[in-house]
């Protein structure tokens, strides 16, 4: 990781995280929008990073992987993979529609993917060109919140997302300035009223350097201006 960041293909990049729940299947609106933001975040420079799982998660690396291809090829590569819509019941058969895509594309454009070793409910993605994998999954969520210099944005998620939401603010809320960097939630209605972090998040953020830098979203291409902008 040291020499990815430093010397290696991500050496200088701005990397925007992407979080989410791993239960978006694909061929769901909520994968699309997810692998929509991955491809319109590589589109405008930026270093895609996940936790490197299925769901959201891959299909933000997908999007990224993608990125260079044109609208209806990235459009046919969703629907492929929507034949199998997600790991239940078979690792294989979402790994190996997976692998059809990538050896269709081999040479994709480069994201990262900090999955756990071990996550029983989350095999990782076959489309982050770089994994780096940790042991306590613990430590996995606390490096790539701290990678992520360029913002985050949190999909629609449960109690993972909501976990990584708080460590997130919980960063920023005892940063330096220079340090806090953008949190944007996309959806209205999932984290105002399914799972209510956006009240929480504002409260925590008054009169705090964070307080300017929390968004509340309803579409991926806003989640791309705020962080591009």
């Amino acid at each position: 990781m040291d020499e990815l960041l430093g010397n290696g293909d991500f050496a200088g990049n701005k990397i925007v995280g992407v979080m989410g729940g791993h239960v978006a299947q694909r061929g769901t609106q909520d994968f699309d929008d997810a692998a929509r933001l991955g491809r319109l975040l590589a589109l405008s420079g930026f270093t895609v990073a996940t936790g490197g799982g299925p769901g959201a998660m891959e299909a933000a690396n997908l999007g990224a992987y993608l990125s260079g291809l044109p609208d209806a090829d990235f459009a046919s590569a969703l629907q492929s993979l929507a034949a199998v819509p997600g790991f239940r019941p078979s690792v294989t058969a979402w790994a190996r529609a997976a692998a059809a895509v990538v050896g269709h594309h081999p040479s994709g454009t480069t994201s990262l993917g900090i999955p756990t070793w071990f996550y029983g409910h989350e095999p990782p993605n076959l489309f982050a060109t770089h994994i780096a994998k940790y042991f306590a999954n613990s430590v996995r969520e606390a490096i790539l919140l701290e990678l992520c210099n360029g913002g985050i944005v949190f999909l629609p998620g449960s109690a993972g997302t909501v976990q990584e939401i708080f460590q997130d603010a919980c960063e920023n809320f005892y940063g330096a300035p220079e340090t806090v960097t953008p949190m944007v939630l996309v959806g209205r209605d999932h984290w105002e009223h399914k799972y209510p972090a956006w009240p929480m998040l504002q409260s925590l953020a008054a009169g705090k350097v964070m307080e300017g830098r929390i968004f509340l979203v309803d579409s991926v291409e806003e989640a791309l201006a705020v962080v591009a902008g």
